[in-house]
């Protein structure tokens, strides 16, 4: 068989892909009220500025399940679970507990992505693309880390106020003041999401988020991916951009941000997310 690699609903990954690579999804939660639906499974209606509207992660018996399934689809090769950073989701943390449960041993390896959305797709991709060139556990554990860690994210969003409100933004945000006048500009950086800057207008953010994707693409190949909630505009017109811009760009992904993300991030929100070397 082979090594099976097992993701979260946060990595934000088309399905044609995870169908293609045989990568498992766990869905998170979205509560809408009294509500929990499953994302990627259930269908979700949301108003993403209500304030009745939050996520939690998967539990660890869900997680459990999801483990030992693709343990037993693995023929014995095991599993590689690369996660949205442990900063932003209890996710890793309820994967954690799944594998203490299931007593694995090193037959699960698990990966905290230091990131969300398609920063962590990514070095998913690049974990599951090693995995069905029949790469051993270890080698696509390496490649899952070593993708984690070249990973950059930037994120464009109208308010930082919902991200504030559900603790996924340091308050050292608080300083912007009036951001009805300003475009706050974010970067995760070691699993956690910081202001990067506040500019002015939408095209000097789009200026600026260009710019931070040419910066950290480097000169040896790069994966590119170009996130948004409702702003299939504004994500084609970035993703020109990079072309045009970034060198050495192996593959462009452009895909929506999901609702447990877009629930924090809000309406409007789009994101440049940049693996240096590729993603196998």
């Amino acid at each position: 068989m082979a090594v099976v690699v097992v993701t979260d609903s946060s990595a934000s990954l088309p399905a044609a892909l995870t169908a293609e690579l045989d990568i498992d999804v766990v869905p998170l939660h979205v509560l809408v009220g009294d509500r929990a639906v499953r994302e990627g499974v259930d269908p979700i209606d949301i108003d993403y500025s209500a304030d009745t509207v939050t996520t939690s992660a998967p539990s660890p018996g869900e997680m459990r399940a999801a483990y030992e399934a693709a343990l037993a689809r693995s023929g014995g090769d095991g599993v590689v679970a690369v996660h949205i950073s442990r900063q932003l989701s209890g996710t890793w943390e309820a994967g954690r507990q799944a594998v203490r449960d299931l007593d694995a041993g090193d037959r699960i390896h698990l990966v905290d992505s230091l990131g969300a959305g398609l920063a962590t797709g990514l070095p998913v991709l690049a974990a599951a693309r090693r995995a069905r060139a029949g790469a051993a556990r270890d080698v696509v554990y390496d490649t899952a880390v070593a993708a984690s860690s070249r990973a950059r994210t930037f994120i464009l969003v109208n308010r930082t106020e919902q991200l504030r409100r559900g603790g996924r933004l340091s308050s050292a945000a608080a300083f912007f003041g009036s951001e009805l006048v300003t475009k706050p500009l974010l970067q995760i950086v070691g699993g956690k999401l910081e202001l990067r800057e506040k500019v002015r207008t939408r095209s000097k953010a789009y200026a600026k988020l260009v710019a931070a994707a040419v910066d950290a693409a480097g000169d040896d190949g790069v994966a590119v991916a170009v996130q948004h909630l409702g702003a299939p505009d504004a994500a084609e017109t970035l993703a020109t951009q990079l072309r045009e811009t970034v060198p050495g760009i192996r593959e462009l992904i452009i895909n929506e941000f999901g609702p447990a993300l877009g629930v924090h991030l809000g309406a409007g929100a789009v994101g440049v997310l940049v693996v240096p070397g590729g993603c196998g």
